[in-house]
């Protein structure tokens, strides 16, 4: 979980796609492939998962969370929803809700 968390915070978190690397290392992925994952499933080149204004766009697009939510994006729980929707992966506190 160390590195796991030293990854992400190393990417910018939720403002790039570091949260997103993350998940997909805690589920036993190195971070290499964890990059190149979370890469094709957001449809962008892994040199752009640390381009803060392209994960922006990216992020919007896909309403899976961003730093500062404009109204009506979501946001908590919701966005975790969409999180794994898009990467494809089951995560225990949105199953529980569905």
């Amino acid at each position: 979980m160390t590195v796991a968390h030293g990854m992400a915070s190393g990417m910018h978190g939720v403002r790039t796609a570091g949260d997103l690397v993350m998940r997909m290392e805690m589920k036993g992925m190195r971070l290499g492939e964890a990059k190149e994952y979370v890469a094709g499933k957001l449809g962008v080149g892994v040199p752009e998962l640390s381009d803060e204004y392209r994960m922006k766009e990216v992020r919007e697009e896909l309403d899976i969370g961003t730093v500062m939510a404009m109204p009506g994006a979501a946001k908590g729980l919701r966005a975790k929803a969409n999180i794994a929707e898009v990467l494809d992966i089951k995560i225990p506190c949105v199953d529980i809700l569905r």
